[in-house]
């Protein structure tokens, strides 16, 4: 049995080392301070880099985080702090569940209708928009999971010493909770980062640095994702070969939010 269940490991994680392997392969000859300073070349030009897809990439995720970190863990407190087995409860927890599963290209569409035409021009801000919705669910789902796995004696505890609900909600559950949360919010993180449907309808793409001098985070701007997508799918070599190092960059960002959010769970829990 342990054995059939150790191969069972392994097949499981075959697809994974595939992709890792392919990925770093393919990716790792064009990496260097080039292509996180450069454009990306025109075809048939060699060398380049996307400097601009990756600070693109920064800006959307970050403008994300934004919105999506305070307003989901708030949420969070709300359902399971002072909302716990109510009827409104239930119906948020079920609305979020079903926004998890929205398709992300319908999500683009959403934040496009919005944002996009409410401005009149693909812009970072609307990119970050869209990826927000995206994180939403993750965060606000295992923000409120992280702090209902806190015990109520602890809670009970606060309240004995006089401790209001606030104060026992800012200074206990959540510090209790806290690694949980991060964790949530570094998958939700990964998971915008790698996005790419919801960009295409709202940051589109640029083959320039953002202009801060001008509209600023209202105007197009290249993002990882969308470059991979878009330079994988011409025949030229050279785009095709940032395609394959943006892919690299992409997943070792995800290794690393991984890595750091272990990281945090496990030094919390000494």
């Amino acid at each position: 049995m342990t054995v059939l269940t150790f191969v069972a490991a392994g097949i499981a994680l075959l697809p994974l080392i595939a992709v890792l392997s392919y990925v770093l392969i393919q990716g790792a000859g064009r990496l260097g301070p080039a292509v996180f300073t450069e454009l990306p070349p025109p075809p048939l030009v060699k060398g380049g880099g996307f400097g601009n897809a990756f600070i693109g990439t920064l800006l959307t995720v970050g403008i994300a985080s934004l919105f999506s970190v305070p307003f989901g863990i708030m949420a969070a407190v709300y359902l399971s702090e002072f909302a716990r087995e109510t009827k409104i409860a239930s119906v948020i927890d079920f609305l979020t569940n079903v926004l998890s599963g929205v398709p992300s290209i319908v999500i683009g569409v959403f934040a496009y209708g919005i944002v996009v035409l409410t401005t009149g021009t693909y812009s970072v801000l609307a990119g970050g928009v869209a990826l927000a919705v995206l994180m939403l669910p993750t965060i606000v789902r295992t923000a409120a999971e992280a702090m209902e796995s806190v015990s109520n004696d602890i809670r009970q505890a606060s309240v004995g010493l006089g401790a209001t609900d606030f104060q026992t909600v800012s200074r206990v559950v959540l510090p209790a909770a806290a690694p949980s949360i991060v964790t949530g919010v570094m998958l939700a993180v990964a998971r915008a980062a790698g996005e790419t449907a919801p960009l295409i309808f709202t940051a589109l793409f640029s083959q320039f640095w953002i202009n801060w001098s001008q509209n600023g985070l209202l105007q197009p701007t290249a993002t990882l994702s969308v470059l991979v997508f878009n330079f994988a799918i011409v025949p030229y070599k050279n785009q095709q070969q940032l395609a394959w190092s943006g892919s690299l960059v992409l997943v070792a960002f995800v290794l690393i939010t991984s890595v750091i959010s272990r990281l945090v769970v496990r030094r919390k829990s000494r």
